[in-house]
This record gives structure tokens, C-alpha cells and sequence, in this order.
């Protein structure tokens, strides 16, 4: 084979007869086919039509040996009886691939850092384009609202399998929804975005390719909860199913007779009780009954399913029964089988970066490291994008801590705010990002909306030691012993436990935040812990000060609102207020009552994500959003910073990203399932 530029860039020249009789068109050069009516994809007729030809499929020429390793799997039909009748059909952005290679990652360790490399494999009903702007097809093949958004209608693809050959179809979605979402045996109570204004919603099925999502109020921010959130809307119905016993009468019988306590039991092992796509398999949760169960992990619409789960990573191979291919009739993905290697300290990631072993890493890489990682780019056979975070550092105070005297003091306003005008946000992002950054206040939105008012970034965001010094004076906090730092108003020695994880947030950041507040008499120790130590003080209220990367944009909190409702995110993002989110989650029965600035959050966002977008009360709404959270600092901001990512110069059709974000699931816009090695 030869190489020849297209449109400037070198790609592999492959003879004619290696391909189908379809155009092996690219995104660098469409040979004159026009663009279909989403962005860099087409249905199969649609494709065909355009491009004037009749595709012939073919598959990757090891997947029978592939698919062996998926424990549970039958013997393969031919390729076009895999895919469905209508598959999706991706453009490559510079050259049509070749199969083979393993996709060699690495994450921080089971559930930590991991969203990097589940995002790789990702699907879901719908994603967003590497516009960030424009939502297409996925799993689904169309989608349709109501006039008023109340009613949300997909289509799915006829013939869809799961990756053990079993049928894909509606009823998946609504077992997902029904007895997954709904079953409080699982989640004890539903997830925000399964409801609108606190109400679920229902799911119809008239067919097997069509639901129905019946809305209780206006929420068109749910097609964007399906383009970026890592919750899938669908669940294998005919293998979890069997374990569920509102599906299947013997449902624990059955489960007992592989090992299970009951059903939920299994569902759990296979499934979690977490929404979460990376819960430990029974590979792992549940090694000692894993050679006698029918499949050692559930079957997936992703394009890679695992076949090996330890403390160490997970190995994964291609699903037979993916549901892409390119315009040659090439079955995606390229690449048959993904390494994920556990490392959970920086410096070794970083060591391994610069030695050439990781084919691609976003996440938990913090600008600190990268002038390492750009100087060793030509060594390391990488290449380095340094790109915008939409997210901010933030820290908060935990407003419900166990200590009655600290969470007095944390709960003052005027403490928040002197903890705030104590941080030098200027020589913070000199220092910690090399001047890289834009110094501002959280405020819950980034980007800011353009109908936001007020310069709501900014507050309390000035350097004004002495406004932060006569605050702690006013609140009664003395240095009564003489050592330098204030008392508690009762005397009581104050030390801040600064707990951080570098997946969450840079650890020069936290060091030069301590010293602003050591500089104002506030006393710290910092110390860094795992992703999983942190989550699990968080979660149980131990934390003195939560410290995460943290904010959304606008079309993400249309779906969910999490960032606005105590503890105002999920189990793996900055959370603060554990009690009054106790409150709230039991209607008052428990935890601590909220104030009222609080119940106002809770009252807009539910509203916001039903108004007309267009309308004065949806501004209204979000602006009082804005200044509600921001003024009350229930968390302080620091500083929004560029962070860098990577990929191997031999991973081909890796594309410029927009951002280094999660908020959009990282690599879901950039369309991983057509990366290929060209080892």
C-alpha cells in the first residue's frame, strides 16, 4: 500500500477491490457525495442514494476469534445478519481504516477516572456532533417532540442486536425505564432526569421500534440528558430481565440456582445499583461464581463488551453485533480489542505518557503537567491538545458538616465570603496555570447564557484580604492562642482537612489556596487521596471543604438538574449539603431542612427546564438561578483553565477537540468507533 494526500492530508491508497462497491469517501475528501441531513453520518439508504451505489458488508477478519472471548456468545452469523437493516453509516475524518491493534488506556483505578475510556466505547439514544451544537442519531434512528415538548418519540432501527445476537428493540428502553430507573429495590429514589419537576414520566411501546416518552411538564432538555449523559436509556430486558421479578416469576430461583442471594442480587452484579457504566462485573464483584453463570458481564450496544475485569483493568473485544459502519460497508469499530491499565498515582500516568504506552488520556491530565507532556511529545510518538475546561475548580464548605460549631461557622455567608475574597485568583492562575486562565466565581452556568445579567462571574472574586480579615473579626474568630491562626467563635481549634484528588482538581491549586487562607489566620492540611477515599468522605459528610472541577452548560442543566439541588451533583462531582439533600430525598423525614435560598433553587430549576425558552420567565428564571447560587457561594470558584490531552501519533482519525470536557462525555462528539492503528 501507498500513501496519497487528500485534501493535504496522507492517507493509506488501498485497492479498490479491498473494498465494497461504495465510495470510500472521508470527511477529507466526500468525492463529490453531499452531506446527508446530519453531519458526518447517514442511514444506509440515505448513504445509498447519495452515493449512487449498493453496500456490501464486511467485518473485521478476527472476529469469530473475538467474539469466542465473550463469554456466553453463540457461533456468528454472517456480517449483514448481524447489523441491522438500517445501520449507521460514519463518515471517517481522514481515512477510511484498517482492522486490527489493541487500544491501550489508562484509568485510576474500578470507578475512578475511568469516563475517559467508557466514552470511547459509548452509546446512547442520541449524541452531539463535534460541533457541540447539533444532536444526531445513535442507537436511535429519528426522534420527534410535541408542539410542547411533553412528548418525546424515538425510532429505533429494525433489526438492532445486542451483542450476544438477542433483539434490541423497545422494549429495552422501557425495562430500562420501568423496573431499572423506577425500582426503588435499585435506586432508592429516581433520578432527576427521569422526572420533570419531581414527577416521573411514563414509557409507551406500541411497537418494537417506537417509545414514547410521556412528559408530566415541558422538558426539552431530555434529548440532550441522552446526547451527553453517561446513562444509558436502555437495559438488556431479555437477560437482566430474567433476574427482576416483576419480568420472571422465579426470578430469585433463578438466581440462587447460579449463586445469587436473589434476583436483585444478580441485577446488581451485573447492573450495580448505579447508572454508572463501569460497575464492577461479576468478573469481579463476584469472582467465586463467575465459571458458573451464563454470561460474565451483561450484553451492551457499545462497540467493545468486556471479557476480563480485575483490580489491575479490564480487557475488552469488539461486539460482533455493532451497529456502525463506514462508507465501505466496514463494520466498525476498527480497532478489535481495548487494554485499560489502573494507575492511580499522576506521576506514573504522566511516565507513561511520555514513554509512548497510552494511545489516548483526557482525563485527570491538569495543565500543571503540561510542559512535561509537550516536550516529550516527539519521544513519546504523541501529540498534545491543550484545550479549554468548561468546568471551574471550586470549593464548598460543607454547610451541614457533623461538627455543630464548624458547620455554624461554615454556614455563615459572611465566612463564605471571606473565604472567597481571601483567595488571589490573579497569582493563582499565574502560578497554577501559567497565566493560562480566566480568574472567576462559580456561578453554576459555563458558559455563561447571553440572557444572563449582572456580572455574576466576578463576585467576590476581587482579592480584598482585609475585607476577609474584618469579616472572621465580625464573626468572632480570634487568634486566642496565639499560634498565628483563628479559634472558632467558642475557642475551639479550627483546622481544615483539605482532602483533594488530582482527577478532580490540581493539587497546586489546593496548596496556594491553603496558603490565601493561612495568610487570612485559617489553618489547613492538605492531603492528597484517591477518587474512591474522597467520594466515600463526601458522600458520608466528612469533608471539611468539597474540591472538584465543577459547572454546566446551559443545554446539559435543561436535562438535569443536579448542579441546583442539594447535594447539588452526583456521587462523582463536587457535592456539598449532604443533609439537606437527606431532607429533600425523604420529603422532610430526615437529614436537616434546608434554607429557604435553597427551596427557591430547587422551586426555579424545576420550572426553568419547563419553560418556553424563548418566553421572559425563562430568563427571569435563570437569572435568579444565577444570582441565588452565586451570592449565597454555596461554592467558591477559582479559576477556568485549558487542560491538555493526548493521543498516539499512530491512532489515525483522531480529530481537534472543541473542549476538555466530561460535561459533553468527552470523546462521545469525536466518534471513537472509527479510530484505527496503523501499527
Amino acid at each position: 500500500m501507498k500513501r496519497i494526500l487528500l485534501s493535504g492530508v496522507a492517507v493509506l491508497a488501498i485497492p479498490a477491490a479491498a473494498y465494497a462497491n461504495c465510495p470510500a469517501i472521508t470527511m477529507a475528501d466526500m468525492g463529490g457525495v453531499a452531506a446527508g441531513a446530519y453531519p458526518q453520518q447517514f442511514d444506509l439508504m440515505e448513504f445509498q442514494a447519495a452515493a449512487g451505489c449498493t453496500m456490501e458488508f464486511s467485518e473485521h477478519p478476527d472476529i469469530a476469534s473475538l467474539n469466542s472471548q465473550i463469554v456466553g456468545n453463540g457461533d456468528l452469523a454472517p456480517v449483514a445478519d448481524r447489523l441491522p437493516s438500517e445501520p449507521l453509516v460514519v463518515v471517517p475524518y481522514d481515512s477510511v481504516g484498517q482492522y486490527g491493534g489493541v487500544l491501550n488506556v489508562l484509568s485510576n483505578a474500578t470507578e475512578a477516572g475511568t469516563s475517559d475510556f467508557l466514552s470511547v466505547r459509548h452509546v446512547n439514544l442520541v449524541r452531539y456532533s463535534d460541533d457541540l451544537q447539533t444532536i444526531v442519531p445513535n442507537i436511535a434512528k429519528s426522534w420527534e417532540w410535541n408542539d410542547d415538548f411533553t412528548q418525546l418519540t424515538f425510532k429505533l432501527r429494525a433489526g438492532h442486536k445486542w451483542s450476544d445476537g438477542a433483539p434490541f428493540t423497545s422494549a429495552d428502553v422501557a425495562f430500562w425505564h420501568d423496573n431499572l430507573m423506577l425500582d426503588t429495590n435499585i435506586f432508592e429514589n429516581p433520578k432527576d432526569y427521569v422526572t420533570v419537576g419531581g414527577e416521573t414520566m411514563t414509557v409507551d411501546t406500541p411497537d418494537d421500534v417506537t417509545v414514547i416518552f410521556n412528559l408530566p411538564a415541558p422538558k426539552p432538555g431530555l434529548l440532550a440528558h441522552f446526547a451527553t449523559h453517561f446513562g444509558q436509556g436502555f437495559q438488556p430486558k431479555h437477560f437482566l430481565g430474567q433476574f427482576h421479578p416483576d419480568i420472571n416469576a422465579d426470578a430469585d430461583s433463578y438466581a440462587q440456582s447460579l449463586g445469587f442471594e436473589n434476583g436483585y442480587d444478580a441485577i446488581k452484579a451485573y447492573y450495580g445499583n448505579s447508572d454508572w457504566t463501569d460497575t464492577p462485573t461479576p468478573m469481579l464483584s463476584k469472582p467465586d461464581l463467575v465459571d458458573g453463570l451464563p454470561k460474565h458481564t451483561h450484553p451492551t450496544l457499545e462497540s467493545h463488551i468486556y471479557i476480563a475485569d480485575t483490580t489491575e483493568g479490564r480487557r475488552l473485544v469488539a461486539n460482533p453485533y455493532f451497529h456502525q459502519v463506514d462508507t465501505t460497508g466496514q463494520q466498525l469499530p476498527y480497532i478489535g480489542e481495548q487494554d485499560e491499565v489502573y494507575i492511580n498515582d499522576n506521576e506514573v500516568r504522566i511516565l507513561k505518557i511520555v514513554n509512548g504506552e497510552v494511545d489516548y488520556k483526557s482525563q485527570s491530565l491538569q495543565l500543571a503537567s503540561a510542559p512535561l507532556l509537550l516536550e516529550s511529545q516527539e519521544s513519546g510518538n504523541y501529540t498534545v491538545q491543550l484545550k479549554p475546561e468548561i468546568t471551574i475548580g471550586a470549593f464548598g464548605f460543607n454547610v451541614t458538616h457533623e461538627d455543630p460549631a464548624k458547620r455554624a461557622v461554615f454556614g455563615d455567608l459572611s465566612f463564605r465570603e471571606a473565604m472567597s475574597l481571601a483567595i488571589n485568583r490573579e497569582q493563582l492562575n499565574e502560578v497554577g496555570f501559567f497565566g493560562q486562565g480566566t480568574p472567576m466565581q462559580y456561578t453554576g452556568f459555563s458558559p455563561m447564557p447571553e440572557f444572563i445579567e449582572g456580572d455574576w462571574q466576578n463576585y467576590m472574586a476581587g482579592f480584598d484580604q482585609a475585607g476577609a480579615n474584618a469579616r472572621l473579626d465580625a464573626l468572632g474568630m480570634a487568634d486566642t492562642d496565639g499560634d498565628g491562626f483563628r479559634e472558632l467563635p467558642n475557642g475551639d481549634k479550627l483546622v481544615l482537612n483539605l482532602n483533594y484528588s488530582t482527577q478532580g482538581i490540581a493539587g497546586q491549586t489546593v496548596e496556594l489556596v491553603s496558603q490565601y487562607w493561612a495568610d487570612v489566620g485559617i489553618q489547613s492540611v492538605v492531603k492528597e487521596v484517591t477518587p474512591d477515599e474522597y467520594r466515600s468522605a463526601q458522600s458520608s459528610n466528612k469533608l471539611d471543604v468539597s474540591m472538584w472541577r465543577k459547572s454546566q452548560p446551559l443545554a446539559i442543566v435543561l436535562g438535569n438538574n443536579e448542579l441546583w439541588v442539594p447535594p447539588f451533583e452526583n456521587y462523582f462531582g463536587n457535592r456539598n449539603g449532604m443533609l439537606w439533600a437527606e431532607w429533600v430525598d425523604s420529603n422532610g423525614s430526615a437529614g436537616v431542612e434546608p434554607p429557604e435560598d435553597v427551596k427557591q433553587l430547587i422551586a426555579d430549576i424545576n420550572a426553568f427546564q419547563s419553560a418556553d425558552q424563548s418566553s421572559d420567565e425563562f430568563k427571569m428564571l435563570g437569572n435568579r438561578m444565577v444570582e441565588n447560587m452565586t451570592s449565597n457561594l454555596f461554592f467558591i470558584g477559582t479559576v477556568n483553565a485549558p487542560a491538555p490531552l493526548i493521543n498516539n501519533n499512530d491512532l489515525k482519525n483522531f480529530t481537534e477537540f472543541k473542549t476538555h470536557s466530561y460535561e459533553y462525555y468527552r470523546t462521545y462528539p469525536y466518534r471513537a468507533t472509527q479510530w484505527w492503528l496503523d501499527e
